[in-house]
Formats: structure tokens, C-alpha cells, sequence
């Protein structure tokens, strides 16, 4: 495996969108997601999240299939990647986790193990590139701050949505947690996900401020 590719990375197929950089909880508790949890924790390694296009987030069988069949799973061929930061069993076949958000990549190609669990090929793609919030759009910066003030008086530190370190200069990491926090329909959070031009990103995240009528 080189170092912009993975040959056989582990896929948790989610309804959701992860971004790099965000923050992720979970509850796990199908067999072939505690296997995978088991094994990244091991090897230190991530897994990846891809957003779901048919199917559901748990594996159920289609009762329309005379075979007995699951239903159908497919998903996104662009991603992130999750860090596992925190686990913890509150009971026997239960893991509560919390990952953060690398690296984006594109799938080549992925299978499906026997046991329902997914693995790809995925070819790691570049970081945002580090370009300064411009002048015009700093107002963003503040109003996300602001937002984060108020979430903070009635949450623990360790369950809101942006979590440091925070680069409010950086157009990138600004649009990022926007998009996490703006009532998007999913396909639009994917598209803005797979922009490689974060200043861009960030113009579109204005605009749908400006929708809402939030600036």
C-alpha cells in the first residue's frame, strides 16, 4: 500500500456526511461494524465513511427476495476518513464512539465480505489547500463563533459539534464546519464535501446563508 492508496480500507456506510475535520458519534452494535471497530482500534488505523445512496444504515433483509436476500446497499464513491478518539462499552455488544475526520479519497472499487462488511480500494486525495478566509467573508467566521458561544451554555465541552483546533482564518476548515451545521439536504452536503476548492466551498456556504437569511 503506498501512501495515497488503500488497498483494503474498512467502509461504514452512513446516512451522514463526514467532513475533515468534523467530529463523528456513534452506536455500534451489528456484528460486522464491532468487528471493524475491533480491528482499527488494534492496528490504530482509520476506516472510512461513505454516504449511503440505497439502503439503511443497518443491514436488513428484503422482504421481497424469495432468497432471502439483504437489501441492497450503495453509496457514495467519495469519503473520509475516521479516526477512532474514543470508545467505550456501556454493555456486552455495544461500543460507543466518537471519531474525527481526516483525509477525503475515492473509491476505485469496493466488495462486500461475506458477513455484510464493505472494503474498498480508495485513493487518498489531497488536503484543502491553506487559503486565508477573504475580507468579504469574514462575517462567517464570526457568526460561527457566535453560534458556538450559545451551543456551549447548554452542552459538555466534549459533545459540541466544532471541536478545537480552530482555524477560523482558514477558508476550508470555516466552510467545513458550516456545512455541518447548516440544515443541508444530503446530496448538497456531499457535493460541497467533494469541492477540492475550498474558497469556493465557503462562497457556497454563504450563499445558503443568505437563503436562510442568517446574514
Amino acid at each position: 500500500m503506498s501512501e495515497t492508496t488503500m488497498d483494503a480500507l474498512p467502509l461504514f456506510p452512513l446516512a451522514s456526511v463526514l467532513f475533515p475535520g468534523g467530529w463523528l458519534a456513534l452506536r455500534i452494535f451489528e456484528p460486522r461494524y464491532l468487528d471493524l471497530i475491533a480491528r482499527c482500534q488494534k492496528s490504530g488505523e482509520p476506516f472510512g465513511v461513505v454516504q449511503l445512496i440505497e439502503g439503511g444504515e443497518v443491514r436488513r433483509r428484503d422482504a421481497a427476495a424469495a432468497d432471502g436476500a439483504f437489501v441492497r446497499e450503495s453509496f457514495q464513491p467519495v469519503g473520509t476518513l475516521a479516526q477512532i478518539e474514543f470508545c467505550e462499552k456501556p454493555q456486552p455488544g455495544l461500543l460507543q464512539i466518537r471519531c474525527r475526520g481526516l483525509q477525503r479519497f475515492r473509491l476505485a472499487d469496493s466488495h462486500c465480505l461475506p458477513h455484510g462488511l464493505w472494503v474498498g480500494r480508495a485513493e487518498l486525495l489531497d488536503h484543502d489547500a491553506q487559503v486565508p478566509v477573504p475580507d468579504d467573508l469574514r462575517p462567517l467566521a464570526g457568526l460561527l463563533q457566535g453560534l458556538l458561544h450559545t451551543l456551549e451554555q447548554g452542552a459538555a465541552a466534549a459533545e459540541l459539534p466544532l471541536q478545537p483546533p480552530y482555524r477560523w482564518e482558514d477558508s476550508g476548515w470555516l466552510a467545513n464546519r458550516w456545512c455541518e451545521m447548516l440544515p443541508l439536504p444530503a446530496g448538497e452536503r456531499q457535493r460541497l464535501m467533494q469541492l477540492d476548492n475550498p474558497l469556493l466551498r465557503l462562497e457556497l456556504v454563504a450563499d445558503q446563508l443568505d437563503r436562510l437569511g442568517i446574514r
